[in-house]
């Protein structure tokens, strides 16, 4: 049996989602690598922010592999389906992105707000056990950019690459 070469449109389709599974990968493996290597502990929008490179990377896994068996309108469906979550990733980072700028407040859950024990053991225990991460200050900047300012641009690189393999995807027939 010959193995047949994909045509350009398969190679383009492939070359866009791979592009998509490096930069959505890196960009998880770095988030955990600054948490678990730098010490930065992550508030509660950078964890929801990791959602998209959680169900991305695996999905754009197993999209390439659709590809690469000449399987496109699936490929292209969930090419399509990653590359919408990376856009609404994008939106939330730059909702966290302002908060931190001051633009706009942030959430309760991660403005220090916290619920007052009733009782004195209580109180001790629960100021040694409480760790307050704020979201609307960033723990560190690089180039003017946050971690969520960084994350916008790399959810916008993703979807974009995302969208480019869900196009090349569907045969054009």
């Amino acid at each position: 049996m010959a193995i047949a070469e994909p045509n350009e449109t398969v190679r383009a389709a492939y070359k866009a989602g791979a592009l998509a599974l490096i930069i959505s990968g890196g960009a998880i493996l770095t988030a955990l690598a600054y948490e678990y290597i730098g010490g930065y502990a992550p508030c509660p929008l950078c964890l929801q922010q990791r959602y998209a490179y959680y169900v991305g990377v695996p999905l754009l896994f197993i999209a390439l592999v659709f590809v690469s068996a000449d399987h496109r309108y699936p490929a292209g469906l969930i090419f399509l389906f990653v590359s919408l979550a990376f856009l609404a990733n994008a939106g939330l980072g730059v909702y966290h992105a302002g908060a931190e700028w001051g633009f706009w407040p942030g959430p309760d859950s991660c403005t220090g707000v916290q619920e007052i024990a009733t009782s004195a053991g209580g109180l001790l225990e629960s100021l040694s056990s409480t760790t307050v991460i704020r979201c609307d200050e960033a723990a560190w900047r690089f180039a003017g950019l946050s971690f969520a300012g960084w994350n916008v641009v790399a959810s916008l690189v993703a979807s974009s690459a995302s969208l480019r393999a869900a196009a090349d995807s569907v045969p054009s027939d």
